[in-house]
């Protein structure tokens, strides 16, 4: 394990029904294919040594006597090897006749987990041939050469870096109470199912949702490896589903129908799961009875670690499946939690700051559509430009356009004599274009917002966005100052997603150039002076880092609390070729050192709404000192 990551694998091999030897040398093959891509966990279908569909072939002692041999040729082939092998089998002990998976490694039996509930309906008649755990007293079972302490109680695997995994068996992931429940309450981060799963019409997408909610609810890694072509055809088709999940997200899947065997490889974050049961009061909560028998395996250490699962290198933005309806959720989260507290304070106008940038626009978005829900006249929003001294023509033409053709209240405001008077008041020379320059800009807007919200009796609706809250990209009293923050809980890299979606909406169709154009325009405060061409000068992500490095790093240190080394990891892997690692390095640092240094600004904003996972709300989801010290990460990001 590396960073938190552990390889595992689903596989399903090919299969002869009752050829045990043949069925051990497929499982083989695909164990030392395993080994080679530095698997550390490997999970078989249900009886994968003798096949599944032996149906009363299971009662011959001649077929259980050469599966105890097929389990002893797999602890040879596996003596040299470190990789953790969980492969099913039937288990003889005392009068009993077990639906078993035994836990191998490094040529030893670690243990044999049995079947909790047996089917007994349609096709299925385990109950002919099998006992359940639940008929096992407790006793020492000599097995393939080897003593294993057989009973009923859960066994959770640990290996010696700390990570647990748990067993089920096909039938018990359906039951009411699945053993992993108790499992992933005892502690397994991974759940491991070997299955036989026939298809019928619809029972796939039954069992894969089925899967995903488990893994959701246990807030667990699930590999479900389950038989496939070879098995007996006689009154069933078994698919040979292989799939593998995270907290109730898909990671792999193999082909199903599939005439080859198949191994389905890919990596669980262990530390990303902890995180997510640490931070569950409720799973905290469930877990405080919860008992299971301690298993010790060893750790395995791959010859080399080769990241396998995909990093997005945007983790705030949806797929484009999901795109218009995330975007459609999000605008509608925001224009309710505004139209709660215009109703709330009894108002009917509210004042925006109108700049011509991503913010500002996607607050005025919403503005007029919770007018629009709520029945009220547009023009009771008013708009407002104030441009100053590094305003450019394209911004303030954007804003201007955008608000006619929205059909709100328009007012235009020059702060720039005001700001030149008070220069003079406190004895700041113009041409310096230092803190000091910038944040008279800025406040003098907020001034001008609220005197005018209080002379209208309306609200000031605030533009700032999460990820400037995260690096404090806002002044203090300033920009950073409102009423009702709607964007509050909203990336940068998001919002331009939602314009972009709204532009494309047939309502909007007169604004959809302007709407395109505020997305294509470089983010900027324009607080210092356009270039001699009139364009932007002062560009933001020049001077902070680019967004979309902020926001991946804002995401995975507020989401699971990863510590930089690991962030820097998988942000090397996310952008690739993009950012080299010095580059990365630079802004993850600089990104801890604005995170704790700006926290003084989180720690009174406005009301605003949470809209995803993430959140800088100081009564909600973050809640830290404004003086707390940044010297551990800043010291790791230097050892990067």
């Amino acid at each position: 394990m590396k960073h938190g990551l552990i390889t595992v694998a689903a596989a399903v091999p090919a299969v002869k029904v009752a050829d045990v030897e043949y069925n051990v040398l497929e499982i083989e093959k695909l164990i030392a294919n395993a080994e080679g891509q530095g698997v550390e966990l490997i999970c078989f279908p249900e009886l994968a040594i003798t096949g599944y569909s032996c149906q009363d072939l299971f009662k011959e002692q001649l077929l259980l006597s050469k599966a105890e041999e097929g389990l002893m040729m797999l602890l040879n082939f596996t003596r040299k090897l470190n990789i953790i092998c969980v492969v099913g089998m039937p288990v003889q002990t005392g009068g009993l006749l077990l639906n078993c998976a035994a836990v191998i490694q490094a040529g030893n039996l670690l243990g044999i987990v049995p079947k909790t509930y047996l089917p007994n309906y349609n096709e299925f008649y385990e109950k002919r041939w099998f006992a359940s755990a639940q008929d096992l007293n407790d006793t020492d079972l000599y097995l393939a050469g080897s003593h294993v302490a057989m009973s009923a109680e859960p066994k959770v695997f640990q290996t010696t870096a700390g990570v647990k995994f748990g067993v089920e068996i096909c039938e018990d992931v359906w039951a009411p109470v699945p053993p992993s429940n108790n499992l992933t309450m005892a502690g397994a981060d991974i759940i491991l199912n070997c299955s036989a799963s026939d298809e019928v019409l619809g029972k796939h997408q039954y069992l894969r949702s089925l899967l995903a909610q488990q893994s959701a609810r246990t807030i667990s890694a699930y590999v479900y490896s389950s038989c496939g072509f070879g098995e007996s055809t006689q009154d069933v088709v078994y698919g040979g589903n292989a799939m593998i999940f995270e907290n109730g997200r898909i990671l792999v899947e193999g082909e199903r129908y599939s005439f080859q065997p198949q191994l389905q490889v890919t990596q669980i974050d262990v530390e990303r799961l902890r995180t997510e049961r640490q931070t569950n009061s409720t799973f905290i909560s469930a877990q405080r009875d919860a008992k299971a028998q301690i298993v010790e395996c060893k750790t395995v250490e791959p010859s080399t670690f080769q990241m396998l699962r995909p990093v997005p290198p945007h983790p705030f933005i949806p797929s484009e499946e999901q795109m218009a309806s995330t975007c459609e959720e999000i605008l509608n989260i925001q224009t309710t939690g505004l139209a709660k507290r215009l109703l709330h304070t009894n108002c009917e106008h509210v004042v925006v700051g109108i700049s011509g940038g991503l913010d500002s626009t996607l607050a005025l978005l919403v503005c007029v559509r919770t007018f629009d829900k709520m029945g009220l006249d547009r023009k009771g929003i008013v708009g407002i430009t104030m441009p100053g001294f590094g305003t450019t023509d394209r911004t303030h033409d954007n804003a201007t356009s955008l608000m006619q053709t929205l059909g709100i209240s328009q007012m235009e405001i020059s702060i720039a004599k005001a700001v030149k008077q008070h220069f003079e008041d406190i004895g700041h020379d113009i041409k310096k274009h230092d803190v000091t320059y910038e944040n008279s800009q800025a406040r003098e807007r907020t001034q001008i917002l609220m005197d005018l919200a209080n002379q209208l009796n309306a609200m000031v609706v605030g533009t700032g966005d999460l990820s400037e809250l995260a690096l404090g990209w806002a002044t203090y009293n300033g920009d950073h100052m409102s009423m009702y923050g709607v964007n509050a809980g909203i990336p940068k890299t998001l919002i331009q997603y939602l314009i972009r979606y709204v532009a494309e909406q047939p309502a909007y169709k007169a604004q959809k150039e302007t709407l395109l154009d505020i997305v294509d325009t470089p983010i900027s405060p324009e607080l210092t002076p356009a270039d001699e061409q009139g364009n932007i000068k002062q560009k933001t992500e020049d001077l902070v880092g680019p967004y979309e490095l902020h926001d991946f790093f804002l995401y995975y240190f507020l989401r699971f609390g990863f510590r930089p080394s690991k962030i820097f990891f998988l942000a090397t892997h996310a952008f690739g070729e993009k950012y080299d690692k010095e580059t990365i390095k630079k802004w993850l640092t600089t990104f801890c050192r604005r995170f704790f240094n700006q926290q003084f600004k989180r720690s009174c904003l406005p009301d605003g709404p949470k809209v995803g996972s993430v959140s800088l709300s100081p009564r909600g989801d973050w809640r830290m000192p404004s003086d707390a010290s940044s010297a551990l990460w800043l010291k790791e990001c230097e050892n990067l």
